[in-house]
């Protein structure tokens, strides 16, 4: 019972700091139920700057979630450029394409030092049995993923430049302050190139459209470091293309 207990105490503390705190702890999971997760979670995996956390075609064996740091998905262009399809933070999920074919359709890159938890896909049948509670909250946090990248990749498609870039920003900002980061006040983890690659943008657009901006007061700039000043701002350029579309 002791070490139990002990096993108990160590998932909880871990889970408190990672990123998956805010898929466990809703629930309440009690002290045995942590130590079951504790079995079907893998703690962890680190990863330098630029090192490949899995690389389009491997086979599909676990979902990520991370827990520090900051990653990109890329796909290779039938052109052989790389096309930047997403970027992840701490708390969200990578993987989630290999579930269909049971291989990875990109790659995964970390942009920074960065520590995921692996959670083996086989395991999940065992956590749903075991944990039904938690199953539920995980196929949500897969929904989120799946309907937060339905609704940018949508807006995006009807977009300016400005438009799209301003959309970038103010989702990035919902993003940090789910999870209790400072909205207002962030680095970019990833270059201007690879925003520009993910927003279908040239990288001068994206510099240009950065200091316009600026100039505008909206936002300061110094390198990687962002402060939106009038997030609102954004924010209305967002919602007038939204009602433009709808």
């Amino acid at each position: 019972m002791i070490r139990l207990h002990k096993q108990g105490e160590i998932v909880q503390k871990l889970c408190e700091k990672c990123s998956l705190h805010i898929l466990c702890m809703p629930v309440m999971l009690k002290e045995r139920e942590l130590t079951d997760l504790g079995a079907i979670i893998r703690q962890s995996r680190r990863l330098k700057k630029g090192e490949y956390l899995f690389r389009a075609g491997e086979p599909f064996t676990a979902i990520f979630a991370v827990r520090t740091g900051f990653f990109k998905t890329i796909v290779n262009s039938q052109d052989g450029r790389d096309q930047v399809t997403g970027f992840f933070m701490s708390g969200e999920l990578l993987g989630l394409d290999g579930i269909c074919n049971n291989n990875h359709g990109c790659d995964a890159v970390a942009l920074e030092d960065s520590e995921v938890c692996e959670l083996p896909f086989n395991n999940m049948e065992d956590a749903g049995s075991l944990l039904p509670s938690l199953q539920i909250h995980f196929y949500r946090l897969m929904s989120q993923e799946i309907l937060r990248t339905q609704e940018l990749m949508l807006m995006l498609g009807n977009m300016r430049a400005e438009e799209r870039l301003a959309g970038f920003l103010v989702n990035l900002s919902h993003r940090l302050s789910f999870r209790g980061f400072a909205a207002n006040d962030f680095i970019l983890r990833m270059s201007r190139e690879e925003i520009g690659s993910y927003l279908g943008l040239k990288l001068e657009t994206v510099s240009r459209t950065l200091s316009k901006f600026q100039q505008e007061g909206w936002i300061k700039v110094e390198h990687k470091h962002i402060q939106l000043l009038q997030p609102w701002m954004l924010q209305e350029m967002v919602m007038h293309c939204q009602k433009a579309v709808g």
